[in-house]
């Protein structure tokens, strides 16, 4: 009862704090998801009480990277419709901007400036002094306009989001040779260091719950973050939680609104620092990006494992369920460690996952966090060994992945590309409305829900059986 009052208040939320839609789009299929022959496309009509623009432009890409078709509409008739064909699996993205009105060209401007250069002199002609002390002022807004200093752009009307085939999207770059002998070679060294885990009791006003914060020593690092976990219960299933990107101070009750539910749960910071501080570089993402021996993620992969194998020691946890768990570098990295220690947990749920097709940029798709700059050869060869596709092969466990179609954070194609590598059983959640998750929170309802349920499914020792429905 108490996660269907969450969801619902979320939902009530999310509805009063979501803009006004101007148009309506229906897509041709219900779902978003076409197959290869399909035309792909939207009926749009005019929202509710809205009086719609004459005319409006669109703008059609693939893989939210190259352009493959524009056009416009106008809802004269009441109702229009946005097609496109698409010959190759591919996400397609769409954007829809009011029709500019028609500029004059140079020649025809200087004439329309001079005319009302003219007809102000004519009626006032008091302003003729006025006038010739700038010669070369403009008084009509095009093309003179252009030297002016340009405007803040408009945002779009809409952004439409539809996946063509997705479940044939096949990676961008090849898989490095030795990316297992890197890694194995990373996890053995990482074995030999003691966990030497310390905890520090920390109030809570959670009430049945205790809190811990904890450090344990990693390879090169230390781990930081919080355990929590219900008073005089146990063994309990275990739920560790990855944290999203940024530099940011831990809320506690991320942890023990969890712990009060029944879970033993581990938030782990993505930085060495104590997870009550901010102090790690804010451009961590950049740091040692050259060398996959001085990338930052090197480290923060190492004590996402570190946290996973000091959980399995704890005499707490139920030795039956542990769940990895995130968004969006929370995603990035739950993926990772499901694929570093395969057999090692029960089930892995995230929500628009980021670190996905690295080298996107160089093979016609758009590039996500965290941004490699993958121009550099050097940067993009370190890349591959943290792109999270690279791991996919490997997560046996059961998967529960939401996918934002319209995402310019997490690309939904890199997304798609990763998850048809699992061979593990999984679910995906088409979000075809949603940006990121933090951008259209009120887009993200189905995930909560179903992600709700699934944890809920495994507090009580039940086994977590994905629908796979759209991901074979």
């Amino acid at each position: 009862m108490k996660n269907v009052l969450r969801i619902a208040l979320l939902f009530v939320a999310f509805a009063f704090g979501a803009q006004a839609a101007e148009l309506n789009f229906k897509p041709l299929k219900a779902g978003g998801i076409y197959a290869l022959g399909d035309e792909v496309g939207w009926t749009v009509t005019a929202a509710a009480g809205v009086t719609p623009a004459p005319g409006y432009t669109y703008t059609v890409k693939t893989n939210q990277w190259e352009t493959i078709g524009s056009g416009n509409f106008d809802l004269s008739s009441g109702s229009a419709t946005i097609k496109v064909s698409v010959e190759h699996p591919a996400m397609v993205y769409v954007t829809v901007d009011r029709a500019s009105a028609p500029k004059p060209d140079a020649a025809e401007a200087a004439k329309l400036n001079d005319s009302l250069r003219a007809l102000l002199v004519k009626s006032n002609p008091a302003i003729k002094s006025v006038l010739d002390k700038y010669p070369g002022y403009c008084l009509i807004t095009s093309p003179c306009a252009e030297q002016l200093p340009a405007a803040a752009p408009a945002t779009h009307v809409a952004v439409l989001g539809a996946a063509v085939a997705p479940t044939k999207l096949e990676p961008s770059t090849a898989r490095p040779a030795d990316f297992d002998a890197f890694w194995a070679a990373k996890l053995a060294a990482l074995r030999k260091i003691p966990m030497n885990p310390v905890l520090t009791p920390v109030a809570t006003s959670q009430p049945g719950v205790k809190l811990y914060r904890f450090q344990l020593d990693s390879l090169g690092s230390h781990v930081q973050g919080y355990v929590a976990l219900p008073k005089g219960k146990g063994p309990l299933p275990a739920m560790i939680v990855y944290q999203w990107a940024g530099v940011y101070a831990l809320d506690p009750s991320w942890a023990t609104n969890r712990a009060a539910e029944g879970w033993l749960v581990i938030d782990v910071d993505s930085h060495d620092m104590p997870p009550d501080q901010a102090t790690a570089p804010t451009n961590y993402n950049e740091v040692g990006n050259t060398s996959r021996e001085t990338s930052y993620f090197l480290n923060m992969y190492l004590r996402d494992t570190r946290a996973l194998d000091w959980a399995r020691t704890l005499p707490s946890w139920d030795r039956k369920t542990l769940v990895v768990t995130g968004t969006s570098m929370g995603g990035q990295q739950s993926l990772v460690t499901a694929g570093l220690n395969p057999g090692k947990i029960t089930a892995v749920v995230v929500n628009e996952p980021s670190g996905a097709d690295s080298n996107a940029e160089l093979h016609g798709r758009a590039g996500g966090y965290p941004y490699w700059a993958v121009k550099d050869p050097k940067v993009a060869e370190t890349a591959l060994y943290f792109d999270t596709v690279n791991f996919a092969s490997h997560i046996t466990e059961p998967i529960l992945l939401a996918v934002g179609f319209i995402d310019m954070t997490c690309p939904p194609a890199g997304l798609w590309t990763e998850i048809n590598l699992i061979p593990g059983p999984k679910e995906i959640v088409p979000m075809i409305e949603s940006d990121h998750n933090n951008l259209t929170p009120d887009k993200q309802g189905w995930f909560l829900q179903r992600s709700e349920e699934v944890l809920a499914t495994l507090l009580v020792g039940r086994k977590f059986v994905p629908n796979e429905g759209l991901t074979k």
